[in-house]
């Protein structure tokens, strides 16, 4: 495992974009509207996204041999997404312990600015082997970031 972290960016020179997702017709169902399990395809692409821009992208986490698999997930579903429809997903880090983080997520409808459904999930660092990993031990400057940007 690489132990050397190359943090890109400075907490105080990140200001997060949010992950906007411009909605497909084979992501809808017969009834016209985006079927409930992309929400979640989205959440992954709106935090890969975050991660990206704090400096610490999924590539890079991959090739440290880390990974960060899901724990848990709550999504509310607040009014439909159809076809041709912008989706903005603000995203925030709202946990981060050294072992796991929680993700927060608001979808809004970019043209109306109707929130479509709330989210959170929770994740876990685990090296390769599955075995979890703490940033706080192994890779102090990320556990430094990720406590300075919660």
């Amino acid at each position: 495992m690489k132990n050397e972290v190359q943090v890109s960016k400075e907490i105080e020179d990140i200001e997060i974009v949010p992950y906007e997702h411009h909605t497909h017709y084979h992501e809808t169902c017969q009834q016209g509207v985006v079927h409930h399990s992309h929400y979640i395809k989205w959440m992954e692409d709106a935090r890969m996204d975050l991660m990206e821009q704090l400096g610490l992208g999924y590539a890079q986490m991959e090739d440290m041999e880390i990974m960060s698999p899901m724990l848990s997930l709550s999504v509310e579903y607040r009014s439909d997404v159809k076809f041709d429809e912008v989706v903005v997903i603000e995203t925030k880090l709202v946990s981060y312990d050294g072992h796991n983080m929680e993700v927060a997520y608001r979808m809004i409808d970019k043209k109306t600015g109707e929130c479509r459904a709330v989210a959170k999930s929770k994740h876990c660092f685990v090296n390769k082997g599955g075995i979890p990993i703490s940033f706080k031990r192994v890779y102090p400057e990320l556990d430094t970031k990720f406590f300075e940007f919660t």
